[in-house]
């Protein structure tokens, strides 16, 4: 499955590229640095309940849903056919998804969760995708007791990798949706107004952090 997903006021917000089931082999090769460096960070933080902003095709929460065993895991996302199919297909106990209105998920605006309901708050390859991260993050941080996990394109490597495969040429490189652009010392900065980031890692071509609130 592969296509973007777009708001109802036609914004493009995200991609629906199936990267984690991919057969390409350079893919499934960045696919597993990336998704090796995600599980030691999670593990390091140790979460018992999860909130995943942007959580697409629920991969990832389901995933996580079935480490924790009785944890709680909550995933949200955007109202739009190929995420919804996802959810239908990555069920656990442990796992409910809601969705987010389509006026407010951009910016992932008023979470309706309480402060600190979750030990931890996730944005997995979402934040490059919205108008406002500061304000993302802020609610992330609110409803997030301990740990936020977040995780980027590492740019400018990204876009350079994009034109290196013909990608993308007439917007030099940049994939459809993505708004932000972070080096890794500025995606570190940025975490850093919320809490003190503890682990900094590069799996090629993205960053990934864990910040402890």
């Amino acid at each position: 499955m592969s296509g973007v997903t777009v708001s109802s006021d036609g914004v493009v917000t995200g991609n629906t590229y199936d990267k984690y089931g991919s057969r390409n082999p350079v893919v499934r090769r960045l696919m597993a640095g990336f998704e090796r460096t995600l599980d030691e960070l999670f593990e390091l933080a140790a979460p018992t309940s999860v909130l995943d902003v942007g959580c697409g095709e629920g991969v990832l929460v389901h995933h996580w849903a079935k480490r924790l065993g009785t944890g709680r895991v909550v995933g949200i996302d955007l109202e739009e056919q190929s995420i919804q199919a996802g959810w239908a297909e990555h069920q656990a106990p442990n796992l409910e998804y809601r969705v987010m209105e389509a006026g407010r998920a951009e910016e992932a605006e008023n979470l309706p969760f309480a402060d600190g309901e979750f030990d931890l708050a996730s944005a997995i390859e979402v934040l490059e995708h919205v108008p406002d991260p500061e304000h993302t993050l802020g609610e992330m941080a609110r409803c997030a007791e301990r740990h936020l996990l977040v995780s980027v394109p590492r740019e400018p490597l990204w876009r350079m990798l994009n034109m290196a495969r013909g990608a993308y040429w007439p917007a030099l490189g940049n994939t459809p949706g993505h708004l932000n652009h972070w080096t890794t010392r500025s995606f570190v900065k940025l975490l850093s107004r919320h809490g003190e980031v503890v682990e900094v890692c590069s799996p090629f071509p993205w960053t990934m952090l864990l910040v402890r609130l």
